[in-house]
């Protein structure tokens, strides 16, 4: 069972919360607006009717985009998975059900924070909206974007792979988070800071607290306890 690290997790708490006051306490958000109003319209700008870049982030933004996200994270996961034992195999696949548990949890704490915010589409006038340009419903809005929960999700998934899988499988996934949270941030539907404030903040504090103490170990000890056993050792 892992021991406790409260060293890492106060740099990490500290890192996390001074991360999101520096974007939650400065008028208009400071520096950090003008670094979100640079990267969407560089974006936007190029979102022009009969363009293949259009068309590309209309794809990238719908619905069922993010099953291949899904199927992305579930084949790293699967790599490692099928390199166990009976007994490995059976502690990963409970690993895999405290992280689902972990992430609701952590997504509903990030709902809870005092901040609504509409997506850069629905502040900024006289822009390209992405679904307008097709005619395609594609997810290029958010009446309350902040934090990312797409992005929360991903980087939880990255976290508990450096915890219990390798650092090369994290390296993995940190590309799988860029590859699937750049295209929200692409067609509008988030500011960057939703994820790269939002998204990161909430990882760095709730994944301290849940991987850097024995609490991941515990819930899945006591589902351990609680799951029937399928199958034998070969």
């Amino acid at each position: 069972m892992t021991r406790s690290h409260p060293l890492a997790i106060l740099i990490l708490n500290m890192l996390g919360i001074a991360l999101f006051l520096s974007w939650y306490l400065p008028e208009n958000h400071g520096i950090w607006f003008h670094i979100d109003s640079a990267i969407f319209h560089y974006f936007n700008e190029k979102l022009l009717p009969n363009s293949k870049f259009a068309v590309f982030v209309a794809i990238v933004n719908m619905r069922a985009f993010d099953v291949i996200s899904l199927l992305c994270m579930g084949l790293l996961y699967y790599s490692a998975f099928r390199k166990q034992d009976h007994a490995g195999k059976r502690h990963l696949f409970i690993i895999g059900l405290v992280m689902l548990i972990t992430a609701v949890i952590i997504n509903q704490i990030g709902h809870q924070i005092p901040v609504s915010r509409p997506s850069p589409t629905l502040t900024f006038e006289n822009i390209n909206r992405v679904s307008e340009i097709t005619n395609w419903h594609t997810k290029d809005s958010s009446s309350d974007s902040f934090p990312g929960d797409h992005g929360l999700m991903l980087l939880i998934f990255s976290s508990f792979i450096l915890r219990y899988i390798s650092r090369g499988a994290f390296f993995i996934a940190l590309l799988i988070v860029i590859a699937f949270a750049l295209p929200r941030i692409m067609a509008g539907a988030h500011w960057f800071t939703d994820i790269a404030v939002g998204s990161l903040s909430l990882t760095l504090i709730g994944m301290s607290w849940v991987l850097l103490t024995p609490l991941s170990d515990i819930m899945a000890a006591w589902l351990g306890k609680k799951l029937p056993h399928i199958g034998r050792p070969h």
